[in-house]
């Protein structure tokens, strides 16, 4: 709300553009409607941004893809506009959506033998996101199917790949409760793994999750900075944080400077 708030006093003071950065886009998980009667939050901020007038969107990893839908007509997998007639003119929104992966994949080639790494998804969904890391790494994948009796509680997790003797890296977009991560780094001990660890966007930690991770298996839950993470980092000796502050400084000066953003989809920008 105070975003919109902002984004409305920018508006009525003749601001050419307004550009809104989002590194953690609000009640990304409420993208559909999971049971009668649910809202659809995701899409409520999407119109709520819309209205208050912002032109430009500059996001980081979405949990959800259709997310990108809400703002009327995507153009393509990082960037789409709409227009809107507003007094018979016409107004155009940008988002870009960018990916924390290519700094993940810098941080897994500078800290791991790659030749011993496995990356493994936590569940069916983030299939696609871990398969993109393997494949940029050249290294085997696996996942988990997972069932859950209700939100935030996994109540069963089924591991499909080999990570015997393997440094397993499970890669998600965001880590709440930390209860499927958790579970995943169990079964992955289990399973032979010889060490644990776990690449996450958004650290939401939120909840027991700290204790959790510093009772789990694993060797260290590595996370980004879209959400602040000093207190966390005190709290738990677990916590270790990926600055992507670089990667949205470049991406405001390039969009600001009508430079192309598509680089920054495969690398860092340092």
């Amino acid at each position: 709300m105070e975003l919109c708030i902002m984004i409305h006093a920018c508006k009525i003071a003749s601001a050419k553009r307004i550009t809104a950065v989002v590194p953690l886009f609000p009640y990304a998980r409420q993208d559909k409607k999971d049971k009668s009667r649910a809202p659809i939050t995701a899409k409520l901020v999407a119109n709520m941004l819309q209205k208050s007038g912002c032109d430009h969107v500059i996001t980081m990893d979405l949990h959800a893809s259709q997310i990108q839908g809400f703002f009327d007509v995507p153009v393509d997998k990082w960037v789409f506009s709409f227009f809107t007639p507003v007094s018979s003119n016409l107004i155009t929104q940008r988002v870009n959506r960018l990916y924390a992966e290519p700094s993940s994949i810098l941080y897994i080639r500078t800290h791991f033998d790659v030749k011993n790494v496995v990356i493994v998804s936590p569940d069916a969904g983030g299939a696609k996101r871990a398969t993109s890391i393997a494949d940029r790494l050249g290294v085997d994948f696996a996942l988990f199917h997972k069932e859950r009796k209700k939100a935030n509680a996994v109540s069963r997790m089924v591991l499909v790949g080999h990570v015997k003797d393997k440094v397993a890296i499970l890669v998600d977009d965001m880590a709440d409760t930390c209860g499927t991560l958790c579970l995943a780094a169990q079964h992955l001990a289990e399973a032979g793994a010889s060490k644990i660890y776990a690449i996450v966007t958004h650290g939401i930690l939120s909840g027991n999750a700290l204790k959790s991770v510093e009772e789990s298996s694993l060797e260290k839950l590595i996370v980004t900075n879209t959400l602040p993470q000093t207190d966390n980092q005190a709290k738990c000796s677990k916590i270790e944080v990926i600055d992507i502050g670089p990667v949205l400084g470049e991406v405001i000066r390039r969009s600001h400077y009508g430079e192309s953003v598509s680089k920054l989809f495969h690398e860092v920008p340092y």
